[in-house]
């Protein structure tokens, strides 16, 4: 498995109310990604919490995935940090577990030059021998990965994909200008999926997709297909709950939005918490206008 296409869920961690990872709902969640026929998994990515496990707990993360998806979709773990040998440790025991790619993310706080940054990328991919997604997301990070960082980075046989999440359309159309054409390019923001497609992306890693796993998949595939009228319209009902997702810091809002459907229970690690009141209330107005939508369609 070198390229990547279609829909992937960036999944979320379900906690316990002691505050442990709740691997029974990790593989009820697991599973119902595989019904949906998501393309892939992200495990260990943003929307995971993954700056709150430990070590060991992110191991275990990657063992229930595998477990639970291998040889059913793509897996896909994230191995970024924001120091170099870290992120080889994780890679290296990654790829002794089984997923098929790793992900890692541009380092976060200490802003490396491009020049470290292509060292890291390289570095970490080449420890951990599998094919690798960048993963660009700047109003995170608080760097960006340039353009021609990322052309030098594509050159390398082992880095074949990046999640652009900069929500930057010119940037897209330069990568895509500077890219081969095999290199994969994700989108990284669930409202962009359909614009970055119709510039050349070729799939979408995706949050909203935690809770509308066959809705995302269904406009993804309908704008790889050059359906564009029809992926429109998708988009113009999905996009509500896809702005949702973003009206608090991700993972709230969708795992907020997953606990009142109870694929969870509504617990996160500090420094998150739960929803203001007011913005729960508004979620679940979007929630339940989209299911009427959806009932009133069907």
């Amino acid at each position: 498995m070198r390229h990547f296409r279609g829909l992937y869920t960036a999944l979320v961690t379900p906690f316990t109310a002691e505050g442990a990872v709740d691997f029974p709902a990790l593989k009820r969640l697991v599973d119902e990604q595989l019904a949906a026929g998501v393309a892939g998994l992200v495990l260990l990515g943003t929307t995971a919490e993954t700056p709150t496990l430990s070590y060991p707990e992110k191991l275990q993360v990657i063992e229930a995935g595998v477990a639970a998806a291998k040889g059913k979709c793509q897996l896909i773990a994230g191995v970024g940090d924001n120091e170099t040998a870290t992120s080889i440790e994780l890679a290296v025991e990654a790829a002794k577990r089984g997923v098929d790619a790793i992900m890692v993310v541009t380092p976060y706080y200490n802003k490396p030059s491009q020049e470290g940054q292509y060292r890291h990328f390289v570095a970490v991919a080449e420890a951990a021998g599998l094919p690798t997604m960048l993963y660009n997301i700047k109003g995170r990070t608080g760097v960006n990965t340039e353009p021609a960082t990322v052309a030098r980075l594509a050159a390398h046989p082992l880095i074949t994909a990046i999640k652009e999440a900069s929500g930057d359309l010119d940037q897209m159309m330069t990568l895509r200008h500077m890219l081969p054409p095999d290199f994969s390019m994700m989108c990284g923001d669930d409202a962009w999926a359909l614009p970055f497609v119709a510039l050349g992306a070729v799939g979408l890693v995706s949050v909203t997709s935690n809770f509308r796993p066959a809705e995302m998949k269904q406009l993804v595939e309908t704008a790889l297909a050059g359906k564009m009228a029809d992926a429109r319209a998708q988009h113009e009902k999905l996009l509500p709950l896809m702005r949702a997702m973003m009206m608090e810091v991700n993972p709230v809002p969708v795992k907020t939005a997953m606990a009142m459907e109870k694929k969870l229970a509504e617990f996160f690690r500090l420094p998150l918490c739960e929803m203001m009141p007011e913005n729960k209330q508004k979620l679940a107005a979007i929630v339940q206008q989209y299911q009427s939508t959806r009932r009133a369609a069907a």
